[in-house]
């Protein structure tokens, strides 16, 4: 140091299993090899005092006081010069044994990305030593990565997608069609990392997002050229979201909204994303006091009909043959309010509320339940074919099986129906 303090220690990262490992206060104070305080906050930067060990110093007094480590200059030099030393050690391992720090970072990843967080000084000198983890169990620094997607994973709009994954194994089916794609898929597993990328996507720049690989569809999350796929009709695609949003489940603090888009032939025909944004701010709100009204939100999930697979495309060859017939008097009759709708609107232009004639104004209120009763009608139509459909029902439930979303009766019904169907 440049100034006259004894100080000798030995710190080590402890295992850690579980968030429940995680404990303050392991690190005692001793002066002259007497105990003094295991209270070393004011001593050690707050992301090492999850670190284990033992500090001694003579330059302590035995009567150490918490106002004595708040107000002594030398205190504070010596948190600053502890943070330099795990720092430099780090960088030493990284650099003369890669293998081994590579083999040790899912241990010290968590005490690592905490003071990234929480210090700006230890990022600073981390920032070229700090790795990240794919699911193939590849480890980069972050240059090394953006390196190795840059060309693949940049969108459309010159943006930089960085896809990641926060369970391998429930994630499964998603990271094999992005991996499927070629690209690649980060490892983001440690109760930290909802922070941490926050803080990266601000380091690396407005052009760098992080996309969780189960938010959309892959061809939404890197969008390149538009891609052509089947083109529906506004009835048909009417008709398709219909017959699946009907016969959606009921599920507590979850809403569904269904969308169809061409994903492709050999992609899945039913896929269920949960939205980047409110998915990470419930995230954060696990974590983060003061943003318990994120977790109080329903989850958020779209339902994502593959428009181009044959078995959507079958649904709806079968849908129309069952329904167009009583579909069509309803349509026609929705056609003729509309127009009128319209009409009315036109011969409005220009006036003011109490310019317009009470008749069109009664004339206009029928004409709006007539349409919200027809549109009704058609809604039951497509929702009583649903009902008995069993194709659709196997889709709906294995894209919930696929995120976890299956359970009890439903899972029961789940498995009779497929041995009926096999």
């Amino acid at each position: 140091m440049d100034f006259p303090f004894h100080l000798t220690g030995i710190l080590y990262f402890p295992k850690i299993r579980s968030n429940l490992d995680l404990q303050k206060n392991r690190i005692q104070l001793y002066c002259n090899q007497v105990f003094v305080t295991d209270s070393v906050e004011d001593i050690v930067p707050d992301f090492l005092t999850l670190l284990h060990g033992v500090i001694d110093s003579p330059d302590i007094p035995l009567n150490v006081s918490r106002s004595y480590l708040q107000s002594d200059s030398n205190v504070k030099k010596i948190s600053g010069y502890i943070t330099k030393k795990v720092a430099d050690r780090l960088t030493a391992i990284f650099k003369n044994d890669r293998k081994e720090f590579e083999s040790k970072w899912d241990d010290v990843k968590l005490f690592i990305n905490y003071g990234m967080l929480t210090e700006e000084d230890f990022y600073s000198k981390m920032e070229n030593v700090a790795l990240f983890k794919d699911t193939e169990g590849s480890y980069f620094t972050f240059d090394e990565y953006k390196k190795l997607i840059e060309n693949s994973q940049t969108d459309k709009n010159k943006n930089l997608i960085y896809l990641y994954s926060t369970n391998k194994e429930e994630q499964h089916g998603f990271i094999e069609i992005a991996l499927n794609k070629g690209y690649s898929v980060l490892l983001m597993d440690n109760s930290l990392d909802v922070a941490l990328i926050g803080m990266l996507e601000q380091k690396f720049g407005q052009n760098s997002r992080f996309l969780r690989v189960d938010s959309d569809s892959i061809d939404n999350l890197i969008k390149k050229d538009e891609s052509k796929g089947v083109d529906l009709p506004d009835g048909q695609l009417r008709m398709l979201k219909q017959l699946f949003s009907s016969q959606m489940p009921k599920i507590e603090k979850a809403d569904f909204h269904v969308d169809a888009q061409s994903l492709g032939e050999d992609a899945l025909p039913v896929l269920i994303t949960t939205g980047e944004y409110m998915r990470r701010m419930k995230d954060m709100a696990a974590i983060q006091s003061g943003m318990s009204f994120y977790g109080d939100m329903p989850d958020m999930f779209t339902v994502i009909l593959n428009k181009d697979h044959k078995l959507i495309q079958r649904i709806l060859d079968d849908a129309g043959d069952a329904c167009d017939a009583k579909v069509k008097p309803e349509d026609e009759k929705l056609e003729a309010l509309k127009q009128r709708q319209s009409e009315l609107r036109k011969a409005r232009e220009g006036k003011k509320d109490d310019e317009v004639p009470q008749a069109e104004k009664d004339e206009m209120s029928e004409i709006e339940a007539g349409i919200s009763e027809t549109e009704s009608a058609v809604s039951s139509i497509y929702s009583e074919y649903a009902a008995t459909n069993k194709v659709i029902h196997e889709l709906i439930d294995l894209a919930l099986l696929q995120n976890g979303m299956l359970k009890g009766e439903s899972l029961s019904t789940f498995i009779r129906r497929s041995i009926e169907l096999i």
